[in-house]
């Protein structure tokens, strides 16, 4: 496994981060395919044994129950200290409540406190806005953030999926009252979404800021043929959201990364990493594993390497996408 610095951080994190949304209770979430506790540790311990420090899940995931899953697994293997672990705060928690969900003071200061019971953890390394707030002025959002970090329950704070110039004001705000500012970018990138390349790839490039793309496979649809079907391609409606308009552009694409592994021995989803590994400013894209050899695989694509003219070849067929993710 190979490491580097967080950003303009001093913390080190494996190039690939494990996301935990697909552990917890699959009775009670959106998605049907999420593994229960009983199958999510073996995919855990496999990524601490194949190197993997970096942990990423969120306070809806499972309702909290992706939180719990992944604590227990990694209090009971690995050293505290030796992990990085990051978790994420917006999406409402006790649905159509008063005060539940959002970036009000209120509502970061409660969950902070809840996700860390659940994690059975002290502190998280990583505490991330899992979208921009429209209704809470976001002074307040960080001042409340920058005083999670001085009580010492967060070690550094990051945003998800939101608009470049939201991301600049958050930034902004935060240095002009010398509150903590976010070194964390979580966005929708991959090879068939790449809307963040107008954007946000390049702010982040020049301010050091870490990125760490969600759905690096885009859902699984970089791995196969789209006539081939999975349990989570069949019942995963927020796949079919995302993909489906653009599912003719997307399989010349697919046809290229099928193309490609072929010429260098390997299957679809290295090729895919492999390129996303290659894209600056990308620290360690957030993967998703149902087995153990999800594991091995994606760790395997650190081995391959992409040439200027391959990663042209892979690119080349794109054609701009409706966004997705922030909003």
């Amino acid at each position: 496994m190979d490491y580097v610095k967080f950003g303009n951080t001093g913390l080190d994190v494996s190039r690939l981060c494990l996301g935990a949304m697909g552990f917890g209770d699959p009775s009670n979430w959106i998605h049907k395919w999420i593994l229960n506790e009983e199958k999510s540790r073996p995919v855990i311990k496999k990524a601490l044994d194949a190197g993997i420090n970096f942990f990423d899940t969120a306070n809806i995931y499972s309702m909290g129950e992706s939180e719990r899953v992944l604590g227990k697994a990694l209090n009971d293997y690995a050293l505290r200290d030796d992990i990085v672990v990051a978790t994420k705060v917006f999406m409402p928690m006790r649905p159509n409540r008063p005060n539940s969900g959002g970036l009000s003071r209120k509502e970061i200061m409660a969950e902070i406190d809840q996700s860390l019971e659940r994690l059975g953890m002290d502190y998280v390394d990583l505490y991330i806005i899992h979208r921009w707030d429209y209704h809470t002025p976001i002074e307040e959002t960080m001042e409340a953030l920058h005083d999670v970090i001085k009580a010492g329950k967060a070690r550094h704070i990051g945003a998800s999926a939101m608009f470049t110039w939201q991301f600049q004001k958050a930034q902004y705000v935060a240095r002009e009252n010398g509150w903590t500012p976010f070194v964390s970018m979580q966005n929708h990138y991959n090879l068939i979404y790449r809307e963040e390349e107008r954007e946000m790839m390049p702010f982040c490039k020049d301010q050091k800021i870490a990125v760490t793309p969600y759905s690096p496979l885009a859902a699984g649809r970089l791995t196969r043929n789209l006539t081939e079907s999975t349990h989570r391609s069949k019942t995963d409606q927020t796949q079919k959201a995302k993909y489906d308009p653009t599912q003719e552009a997307d399989q010349q694409i697919i046809n290229k990364v099928a193309e490609m592994a072929r010429h260098h021995g390997v299957t679809n989803d290295k090729i895919a990493l492999a390129w996303l590994l290659n894209k600056e400013p990308v620290v360690a894209p957030i993967i998703g594993a149902q087995k153990e050899s999800h594991i091995e695989s994606a760790v395997a694509a650190l081995d391959v390497t992409l040439t200027s003219e391959e990663m042209n070849r892979l690119e080349e067929c794109y054609v701009p996408h409706p966004i997705v993710g922030a909003r």
